[in-house]
C-alpha cells in the first residue's frame, strides 16, 4: 500500500474580474487607516513581466516607491490577473491595473472621516511581504534578498538555522526587488527524483515517441551495453534529478527524443556540451545533472545567489523563486557559458511560452498540476529519525570525510565518509561489515550501491517499496561480494555488505553515507543536521572537511586515520 503524500496546500486566490477586485480594496479602505494600507503590499508580492536593466525596480501598493537605481521604463501593465504558481503550492496574485489607477479609484469612493478607536492591530513594517517556501532558511533567505537575517520579522518565531514552516509571511525591508529570471520555471518536484516520477518509465516513454533515442545504446567501461533509457534513469537515480527533465533537456538540444537527430548536432554529443571529457551519452547527461545539482542545492543554502552569463554579466535570479526555477536557468547560464552562447539564446530558452518550459509541458503535461499533489517536498515539522553509526558494535573505524556532495563532484554536501581501521590504505579487501543505521526495506542493490527505504516509528504502511518517497539512505561503495540483495527487510545493526571502491571513484576501501527526503537531498550540516548515534556532522572550511560531535566529545575529518578520526559504536548505542 502505497504511503500517502500530503497535498501542497491550494491556491489560496483565485482569478477575479477588475470590478471585483476594486470593491475588495474599496472595503479595506473604508475599514482601516492608512496604516494598514501598507499590509496591502503583501498582496503583490509576485508580480511578473519585470524589464531587466542594470537593476530593476519592482513596484509595490501603496506611496513606497523604488529606490532603484535604474535606468529603464516604468514596469509594465501585466497582460493578465492570472496567478503565479510556486514550488510549494502558493499563488502570487498579479493586479490587473497599475497603482495609479488605484490611487485615482480608491479617492472618488472615499467616504466622510467617521470617529473610530485605532486599530488594535499593529502596522506591519514596510516593504516586501514574502511567503515561505518548503526547504527555506533564515540565512539562505538572508542571503539571497541581500539583507542581515535579523531584518527579516515574522509575525511567529523564527528558527534562527532550521526550516522555516511553508507559507508563513515574512516582512523584508526591501522596497524594490529586481532578477533575472522573475517567473516561475519548474516545480521543485520536477526538478529532482521526486514521488511525481515514481511511475514514469524511460523506456516506455522512448519506445512511443519513435525518436533517435530509441534505439540508441552506449558501451561502458565495467558495465557494458546501456541503452539510452537505462543511462537517463541511471543518472537520474544517482544524482536524484528528475528523468523528464534530462529528456526535456535533450529534446531541446538535439531533437532526439521525439525525431530524427537535428543535422548540426554531433551523435557524441547530444547536449551540445563539447569537449573529449564528455563524449557519450553517459557524460553528457551527468554533467547536465551535475549543474543542475549545483543551482538546486546552491539556491537551497544561498551559497548561489548570482552566476555569470554568456553576456559577460552576473545574473541574479528573483530572489523569490523557488529552486527548480533557478536550477534551470542556472543550467542554460552554464551551458551558454561553455558553448559561446548568447543572452539572447538564454532567455529563448527559459521564456514560459516557447522555450523549455512550454516543450516540457507538451512532453509530459502540466507539471505545476503534478507538482500539486506532492508538494510541499520537505512537509512542515520534517526531522530526521533515529539513526545510528553504520558498523558493527565494538568495531573501530576511521572518519575520513566530511560534507561532501551525494553523488559526483557538485551539488548538496550531503554525505559523510567512514573507513575500517586496516594496517595498510588504499582500495584494500575488508572483511569488516557495514550495516544498517536504521529498519528499513532495501529498495536498490546494484555496482556498489546499495539503497534503503526507511520504516517510520509509529507510522502505519510508511514502506511503499519507492526510493523516491519519504526517507532514504544511500551506502556507496559496497562490494558486490555478500552485498544485501534488493527486497530484503533489514533492522538497524544488521550487516548490508562490506565497504570497498566499487561504485564510483575511491582513493581508499569506505563507505559513502547520504539521506534524501522525498528524492532531495538533506545536507549533513544543513537545517537537519545529520545525526549517527548521537554524533552530529558539521561542515569544515572546505569539503571533505568537518567534524563528529557529541557531548564534549570531537572528532575530525581526516583522510589518514589518524588518532582524532577513530570513532566506535559502543553496546549503549553511542
Amino acid at each position: 500500500m502505497a504511503r500517502p503524500f500530503t497535498p501542497a496546500p491550494a491556491a489560496q486566490q483565485t482569478r477575479s474580474s477588475s470590478a471585483q477586485r476594486m470593491i475588495r480594496f474599496r472595503k479595506v479602505v473604508m475599514q482601516a487607516s492608512h496604516g494598514w494600507i501598507s499590509r496591502l503590499r503583501g498582496k503583490f508580492n509576485g508580480l511578473s513581466n519585470l524589464s531587466i536593466p542594470t537593476c530593476t525596480g519592482l513596484l509595490l501598493v501603496s506611496l513606497l516607491l523604488s529606490n532603484c537605481q535604474s535606468t529603464s521604463a516604468p514596469i509594465n501593465k501585466p497582460e493578465s490577473a492570472s496567478p503565479l504558481p510556486t514550488s510549494n503550492g502558493i499563488s502570487y496574485p498579479v493586479p490587473a491595473m497599475p497603482p495609479e489607477a488605484l490611487e485615482a479609484e480608491l479617492s472618488v469612493t472615499r467616504q466622510p472621516p467617521v470617529n473610530v478607536p485605532p486599530a488594535a492591530t499593529p502596522t506591519p513594517p514596510p516593504g516586501y511581504v514574502y511567503l515561505t517556501q518548503a526547504g527555506d532558511t533564515l540565512p539562505a533567505l538572508a542571503l539571497r534578498f541581500q539583507i542581515d537575517p535579523q531584518m527579516i520579522q515574522s509575525d511567529i518565531p523564527l528558527p534562527e538555522k532550521g526550516l522555516l514552516r511553508a507559507g508563513e509571511r515574512l516582512y523584508l525591508p526591501v522596497a524594490a526587488l529586481g532578477g533575472e529570471p522573475h517567473q516561475p520555471l519548474l516545480p521543485d518536484s520536477e526538478l529532482v527524483y521526486s514521488p511525481t516520477a515514481s511511475f514514469f518509465e524511460v523506456g516506455e516513454y522512448l519506445q512511443r515517441a519513435g525518436g533517435y533515442l530509441a534505439n540508441y545504446s552506449e558501451y561502458n567501461q565495467g558495465i557494458g551495453w546501456l541503452s539510452a533509457a537505462a543511462i537517463i534513469e541511471r543518472v537520474g537515480r544517482n544524482y536524484s534529478i528528475n528523468p523528464r527533465l534530462l529528456l526535456a533537456l535533450l529534446e531541446d538540444e538535439c531533437g532526439c527524443v521525439l525525431g530524427a537527430l537535428k543535422d548540426d548536432v554531433e551523435p557524441g554529443y547530444l547536449l551540445g556540451i563539447p569537449g573529449d571529457g564528455y563524449q557519450g551519452l553517459v557524460r553528457q547527461v551527468e554533467w547536465a545533472a551535475g549543474i543542475l545539482s549545483r543551482g538546486y542545492y546552491g539556491w537551497r543554502s544561498g551559497a548561489l545567489t548570482e552566476f555569470p552569463s554568456a553576456s559577460g554579466r552576473t545574473t541574479r535570479p528573483f530572489p523569490a523563486l523557488n529552486a527548480g526555477s533557478v536550477a534551470l536557468a542556472y543550467y542554460f547560464a552554464s551551458k551558454n557559458m561553455i558553448t559561446g552562447g548568447s543572452a539572447f539564446n538564454w532567455r529563448r530558452a527559459l521564456d514560459t511560452r516557447g522555450g523549455l518550459p512550454a516543450l516540457y509541458t507538451r512532453m509530459f503535461g502540466d507539471p505545476w498540476e503534478r507538482a500539486r499533489t506532492v508538494e510541499p517536498l520537505l512537509p512542515n515539522g520534517l526531522a530526521q529519525p533515529p539513526l545510528q553509526l553504520p558498523f558493527e558494535v565494538g568495531a573501530v573505524w576511521s572518519f575520513s570525510s566530511g560534507p561532501h556532495p551525494a553523488w559526483g563532484m557538485t551539488g548538496a554536501l550531503a554525505a559523510l565518509d567512514f573507513a575500517p581501521a586496516a594496517p595498510i590504505s588504499g582500495c584494500v579487501k575488508s572483511d569488516t561489515w557495514v550495516v544498517a543505521v536504521a529498519d528499513g526495506l532495501v529498495v536498490r542493490s546494484e555496482a556498489g550501491v546499495v539503497v534503503q527505504e526507511l520504516r517510520l516509528e509509529g507510522v502505519e504502511n510508511s514502506l511503499d517499496g519507492l526510493e523516491e518517497t519519504g526517507w532514504a539512505i544511500l551506502y556507496l561503495h559496497i562490494e558486490s561480494r555478500q552485498r544485501v540483495p534488493k527486497g530484503t527487510y533489514v533492522r538497524a545493526g544488521e550487516r548490508i555488505g562490506h565497504p570497498s571502491c566499487e561504485g564510483g571513484f575511491a582513493t581508499g576501501t569506505h563507505v559513502h553515507l547520504a539521506r534524501k527526503y522525498n528524492g532531495e537531498w538533506m545536507p549533513a550540516d544543513g537545517p537537519l543536521p545529520f545525526v549517527l548515534s548521537g554524533w552530529a556532522a558539521h561542515a569544515g572550511a572546505a569539503e571533505y572537511q568537518g567534524t563528529l560531535t557529541r557531548g564534549g566529545q570531537t572528532v575530525v575529518a581526516r583522510p589518514n586515520g589518524s588518532r582524532d578520526t577513530l570513532i566506535t559504536l559502543q553496546d549503549d548505542n553511542g
